[in-house]
Order: C-alpha cells, then structure tokens, then sequence
C-alpha cells in the first residue's frame, strides 16, 4: 500500500491530516511533506496529523515529522499526532520524539488540547 496524505476536515481552528500507508522511504514521504509545508506556508497553524491507517514509519518519515514540527513552531503554530499504531509509536519513543510532540488516542482530546 502506497503511503497517501490529504487534507482533511477542519475542526474549529485545527486541521485534520489523514495519512495511510507506510510512511518510510521510497513509499511517498515526499509527498506529506510537499503537503505540510503548503498548509503552513499558507498560514494553518493547528494541524492534527492522524496516523490511524500508518502501521510503519521509518527514519525518513520522522525527519519529515521533525522538519515540519520546527518549522511550524517557529510561526507559533503547532503539530499533534493522533491514532498511533503501537509500532509507529515505540519507534517515536526510541528515537525520542514523544518528549517534543504530543499524541493522543482520542481525536476529540486532541482537538480540545489546542
């Protein structure tokens, strides 16, 4: 399965990512982001990346999700992550990035954390 991610539907001020697949090299990393640089650079500055249908990420897809958390943070803005898979989230934990971005299990608790 070919990783995807798009626009979703908007939450009061926060913006739903959905992604699917696996975010790992050469399966379309490139692409979410391609998608998240525009919803900044356009001005989004609460973006709720739901990872409910992601089963993998490597370490392309957590430079990805680094790269945009600072640059989001740098306008003020924020990233959340929600519906980790248990192997997407101890690879998170392995590489420290649970201690700099939030995640939740429940989509509502997220929205409201903004």
């Amino acid at each position: 399965m070919a990783f995807d991610a798009k626009q979703g539907p908007r939450i009061g001020p926060v913006l739903l990512v959905e992604l699917s697949g696996r975010l790992v090299y050469g399966d379309g990393e490139h692409g979410l982001d391609q998608l998240l640089q525009q919803l900044i650079a356009r001005g989004e500055r609460a973006l709720l990346l739901d990872f409910s249908a992601v089963p993998a990420l490597d370490s392309e897809g957590i430079e990805v999700l680094f790269r945009n958390l600072a640059s989001m943070q740098k306008r003020g803005g924020s990233i959340k992550l929600v519906n980790l898979a248990p192997r997407v989230r101890l690879v998170l934990e392995a590489t420290r990035l649970l201690s700099i971005i939030e995640t939740f299990d429940d989509q509502q608790a997220a929205v409201r954390s903004f």
